[in-house]
């Protein structure tokens, strides 16, 4: 686990530094000037780290989040804690994250499988019980980040989101500001230099809403128990492993910090493949290292001695090392000026919001006595500090490499005029600083590979996928040699020896050293894998500088979609994991359902179909033929059923076929009438809904219009029928009925048997409720936001409810809506804008998928095969299978020889049925024209409607397609 074992490490075995606290108390206490006879001379300034926290903020474990999320219930808590917040003199700021991370992309893989398992787990309970899952379980919906950022906006909570490295920026951004502590729950906050460190797991907001308490870590107490300077963090969070370095890497060294004689010595020989010792033994004897280390400031030194027994990409690993160091020396260093005020709710009295001098922390709920001082820790004082350890320290003193980019200039919006939050980005003015690069691409960061102890398998194959790697495609003879010594590789951290005495740290002699030259660690599956394998794309095309920077500040500012930014810049994007059942066949994965919405989605941005118009036009003027259009290709980073994260998947963008969309500058910033027009038809578009009812507000109210729309792309998905008619019924009751508005009643509902079905239906339909999101922001807000929250249209366990009425009990529309003729009105207005101009046929079983396009040469295909664009209806209303022409019902006759020896009636014709010639079958005669005992006139390829699929016909079927004319025997 390496560094991310830390937190928990604090929490188990150092009691004494882990306190209750109650942030009300500290908000009137003499952290910001407050006593027992003068009132707090300015607010708590408190920093919420949202990424950690989620069940916290969504209000809990115990509301019924399976269902799809009870976010009512969410707006309640929310705005309990704002009320709170307001009258405890308490200023909370609340950062999401909103970075790509691509450094940290093997931790979300880990956690993406883990999120895959968990799904199977909740989906086999709610089969087999029909319970709601246990809370250790919590797998949230997948907006659920995306409507707690918005929920806080609209209780004028501030709100932030980082952009590039989400632990590095919330640090800077703590500490640039003034807060006077950070809310968190992660190993790179508790290692990093933070004055006040309380708990985000342990945030609860009493039931009447008078008491917040959490967790305070008291960090100098954990120094103690270690023996180790806070100082020296920074090389014993390179040590223990990380995003960086990792602990796959450093096993051999931890092993021999162990010895032959540790009693899990033995463990690592009889494993046939790389062991990792516990955290927790790893955590001591690392601190015991780092503690005898002479002289913290000689990287190279230390490095030299880490990794002394390395046998291959030894430049490599101590170049990660000396970066990790620098990167936790980064959080770990006090800014070098006074914190500047966070622009948020002014302080009272007219005092600055300054952070205090930061002193040993005690029971922060006792007032002290001595006043306070503006100075910072450890800032004009250099014997004095948060910690009992002398902060000269060489490690300190000389040599520190900050790895990490400071963020000062990503969090300085200045140069941006204040206007309102909700104002929609068209009547926005564009920030006048230029980009620093009309490119918008960063070369180191688009090019950065794992930093996996696996990417020591240099030739590239990746675990026999048929993806290329993030460098240079040209496979010269000095990579195909290097590919031949690639085996040594398996043989590196094989021998686990003791440091040698004369290196720091050394606790052995000789006699250790030589008992273990002969141990050897097995390699991990005695072959090195990459933990995800990165594919280079073609570069992405130019974005107007005025979007960029309307889109960086937005996205810093919580107010767009986290991943329309890193779209327009990177041109990837990650998909997280839902409630999905993947032994069910009826319903499809969430990731390839909504991937044509994201395919319109990338043509929006980058201007697709204005672009290639343009291309047109100009190629017309000279007389030349138009020139080839190359593919924007974006990377799609999920898991799902058939396809592991490691990898991501490359998908074309789309332009619209009906009309041509304008470019991103003119539909984001434009302001004329037509412009906004132009963004609704985008949005409709994108979500195939652009049809005359949904424009209606008669039909289709503004805050049912997302509603709407996820479920008419839902219903009119090919192949499969998603929605039946009475789940769409329950849908739409449950979203006019006054019961939503009601939390307090919604608690009380009691559901005998979940329904492992409307589980998953819930899931699909909150995906679309993000995509929705997505689209919403990259057409320029179209609908305003507060439109566009499910707390204004849907709840889980209401439609629960009404789902197990609709299905199991028969109910009919009425008694759906609980007797109400007004809410059965809008129900049958919305369904017949939802269901308009669409044409369904009975079907059960999906036919087979179609032809895939054909793949883009060095590039993988997807897994789950789907032309691009939307799948135009078959023509006509026949009853049977999509585009299968019907069974005739105009009669036949049957010819022996040429002649007719029996004749048949027909049935009455259907509504929407061609004239068709009669069936003639002919048995004997002349085999030129039609072999013997065909029907030969065109006829349905499976008889019947319960085949599951369907093609050219049987292997038992004699009938063939021929042509000619009827009863035509030649």
């Amino acid at each position: 686990m390496g560094v991310e074992g830390f937190q928990d490490y604090v929490e188990r075995r150092c009691p004494g530094a882990v306190v209750p606290v109650e942030l009300q108390a500290l908000a009137r206490g003499s952290l910001v000037g407050g006593g027992r006879h003068r009132p707090p001379q300015s607010p708590l300034r408190l920093l919420l780290d949202a990424h950690d926290c989620p069940h916290r903020l969504y209000g809990g474990f115990y509301t019924d989040w399976v269902s799809g999320g009870q976010w009512n219930h969410m707006i309640g808590y929310l705005g309990a804690l704002a009320r709170f917040c307001h009258t405890g003199n308490i200023q909370l700021v609340v950062q999401f994250n909103g970075a790509l991370d691509k450094e940290r992309l093997p931790d979300w893989v880990r956690r993406q499988s883990g999120d895959r398992r968990t799904a199977q787990q909740i989906v086999s309970h709610v089969h087999s019980r029909g319970t709601p899952p246990p809370k250790v379980w919590f797998l949230p919906p997948v907006c659920m980040a995306h409507c707690i950022r918005l929920a806080l906006i609209k209780f004028h909570i501030k709100v932030a989101q980082s952009i590039e490295d989400h632990h590095q920026e919330v640090i800077s951004f703590c500490r640039e500001n003034g807060f006077h502590g950070l809310v968190a729950y992660d190993s790179d906050y508790a290692l990093c230099n933070i004055p006040y460190y309380f708990s985000a797991h342990a945030l609860k907001l009493s039931r009447n809403g008078k008491s917040l308490t959490t967790s305070q870590y008291l960090m100098h107490e954990v120094a103690k128990q270690l023996d180790l300077n806070p100082n020296r963090f920074p090389i014993f969070a390179a040590l223990l492993g990380n995003h960086i370095l990792p602990d796959e890497d450093l096993a051999a060294f931890h092993w021999s910090l162990l010895g032959p004689e540790h009693p899990l010595a033995s463990l690592k020989v009889r494993a046939h493949q790389l062991v990792l010792p516990p955290c927790d033994v790893v955590i001591k004897a690392v601190a015991d290292y780092v503690r005898n280390i002479q002289d913290t400031g000689d990287l190279d030194a230390i490095a030299k001695d880490v990794f002394q027994h390395s046998q291959s990409r030894t430049t490599d690993k101590v170049s990660r090392f000396k970066r990790a160091v620098g990167y936790y020396r980064a959080t770990n260093k006090p800014p070098s000026y006074l914190p500047v005020p966070y622009p948020g709710r002014p302080s009272l009295g007219g005092v600055p919001n300054m952070v205090p001098q930061y002193t040993v922390p005690q029971m922060v709920n006792i007032p002290q006595s001595k006043p306070m001082s503006l100075h910072m820790p450890g800032h004009g004082f250099p014997n004095k500090g948060p910690y009992p350890y002398n902060l000269s320290d060489p490690a300190v003193s000389g040599n520190q490499t900050g790895g990490g980019k400071g963020v000062s200039e990503q969090n300085n919006y200045t140069n941006i005029p204040h206007e309102g939050k909700h104002t929609p980005l068209y009547e926005r003015s564009s920030p006048i600083n230029p980009p620093q690069s009309p490119n918008h691409m960063d070369s180191n960061f688009l090019h950065q590979s794992s930093a996996s102890s696996s990417s020591e398998n240099e030739d590239g194959n990746g675990g026999g996928t048929n993806h290329f790697s993030g460098k240079n495609q040209s496979w010269d003879k000095k990579e195909r040699k290097s590919g031949k010594t690639s085996k040594k590789d398996s043989t590196d951290q094989s021998k686990a020896e003791n440091p040698s005495p004369g290196v720091p740290g050394n606790k052995g002699g000789d006699k250790k050293t030589n008992q273990t030259d002969n141990m050897q660690i097995p390699c991990l599956l005695s072959l090195p894998t990459r933990n995800h394998m990165d594919i280079t794309t073609p570069p992405l095309p130019q974005v107007a500088p005025e979007v960029l920077r309307v889109a960086e500040h937005r996205h810093k500012k919580g107010l767009m979609y986290p991943s329309i930014y890193h779209i327009l810049t990177k041109g990837e994007i990650k998909i997280s994991v839902a409630i999905e059942d993947e032994i069910n066949k009826d319903l499809p994965p969430a990731a390839i359902l909504y991937r044509p919405v994201r395919q319109y989605v990338y043509g929006v941005l980058f201007s697709l179909a204005e672009n290639r118009k343009r291309t047109e036009r100009h190629a017309f003027r000279k007389n030349r033929l138009p020139l080839e259009h190359y593919p924007v290709i974006i990377k799609e980073w999920a898991a799902y059923k058939g396809k592991s994260p490691q990898t991501p998947e490359l998908v074309e963008a789309l332009a619209f076929r009906e009309w041509t969309c304008p470019n991103l500058k003119k539909l984001w910033l434009g302001k004329a009438v037509e412009d906004k027009n132009r963004r609704m038809r985008a949005f409709l578009a994108c979500m195939r809904s652009d049809t005359p009812g949904m424009l209606n507000p008669n039909n289709v109210s503004t805050h049912l219009m997302v509603l709407c729309c996820v479920l008419r792309y839902m219903v009119q998905w090919p192949g499969i029928r998603i929605l039946r008619r009475q789940e769409l019924d329950a849908f739409l009751a449950q979203a006019v009925s006054p019961k939503l508005y009601e939390p307090d009643q919604l608690q009380e509902l009691k559901i005998d048997n979940l329904d492992p079905r409307g589980i998953q239906l819930s899931a699909l339909f909150m995906c679309g409720v993000d995509m929705a999101f997505l689209v919403n922001d990259a057409c320029g807000q179209p609908i305003p936001w507060e439109h566009c929250c499910p707390w204004m249209y849907f709840d889980g366990k209401l439609l629960q409810s009404k789902l197990i009425k609709a299905t199991r009990e028969k109910a009919s529309l009425l008694d759906l809506c609980d007797g109400q003729a007004e809410q059965v009105a809008k129900v049958e207005k919305m369904r017949q804008s939802i269901l308009e101009g669409l044409h369904f046929t009975r079907q059960n079983h999906p036919p087979l998928p179609f032809p895939p396009p054909p793949p883009m040469p060095f590039y993988p295909a997807a897994m789950y095969p789907r032309p691009f664009g939307p799948i135009p209806p078959p023509p006509g209303r026949g009853r049977g299978f999509p585009g299968v022409q019907p069974i005739p019902s105009q009669g036949g006759k049957l010819e022996i020889a040429g002649t007719v020896v029996g004749q048949w009636a027909g049935t009455r014709r259907g509504r929407g049925r061609g004239g068709f010639p009669i069936q003639v079958v002919s048995v004997g005669g002349s085999t030129r024209g039609r072999p013997r005992g065909v029907i030969s006139t065109p006829v349905i390829r499976t008889f019947g409607r319960g085949g599951r699929y369907y093609g050219r016909g049987y292997k038992n079927q004699a009938a063939n397609q021929v042509r000619g004319k009827p009863g035509n025997t030649d």
